[in-house]
């Protein structure tokens, strides 16, 4: 997860450079509520998100780009059993689950002249799953890449020309895919961000 960061990082300060009144970048914090497959694997809420996201203008309402983060769950449980393929076993599990969008982007925005700017944008692309089961020194390890779909709401306050705070809410669910993570990986982010 470090790696990522420091490559989010540097990816926003080489783009902050790029900026133009055509171009938009936002990073924002997210925190996730597990869906279906997901919250039967961990049921606590993360507060381990962040997702950076380009925009191009081709109109004054319409933008394309692309858009990457990382969500992170983690679950503790006392005593438990876990099944995977012809594996189970029971003990005290340390749960994680980590998720990896990238994808292409689409936004319409509402009202781009005003201080309140609502918008609607769908991401389009893949997701990259992990999970990791431990118990004591043994660990179960599954992953897969599937196939990903993002709609997200939110709205933008404008601060001034060329910065503006976000809210947003995004679904994100990658279809199943391989035989690891036979069923849809699905959450819901809360984000709260700012876009240069």
């Amino acid at each position: 997860m470090k790696k990522l960061l420091l490559i989010l990082t540097i990816c926003v300060a080489t783009l902050s450079l790029a900026h133009s009144q055509d171009r938009q970048i936002s990073i924002a914090y997210s925190v996730a509520i597990p869906l279906g497959d997901v919250g039967d694997y961990i049921q606590n809420v993360s507060p381990r998100g962040v997702y950076l996201n380009y925009s191009h203008f081709f109109y004054e309402k319409i933008s394309v780009g692309l858009s990457a983060g990382i969500t992170t769950f983690y679950e503790e449980k006392a005593s438990d059993t876990y099944s995977s393929g012809n594996i189970t076993a029971t003990g005290k599990q340390f749960r994680y689950s980590n998720h990896i969008p990238l994808m292409a982007t689409a936004a319409y925005y509402l009202q781009p002249e005003s201080k309140f700017n609502p918008y609607a944008q769908i991401g389009i692309g893949t997701m990259y799953t992990r999970r990791d089961t431990d118990m004591g020194i043994k660990s179960v390890e599954e992953e897969a890449w599937g196939f990903a779909l993002a709609p997200e709401i939110g709205i933008q306050y404008e601060l001034s020309m060329s910065k503006s705070l976000l809210f947003s809410i995004k679904y994100c669910n990658g279809f199943k895919a391989g035989n690891e993570l036979d069923q849809s990986q699905s959450f819901l982010t809360f984000n709260f961000g700012i876009t240069l």
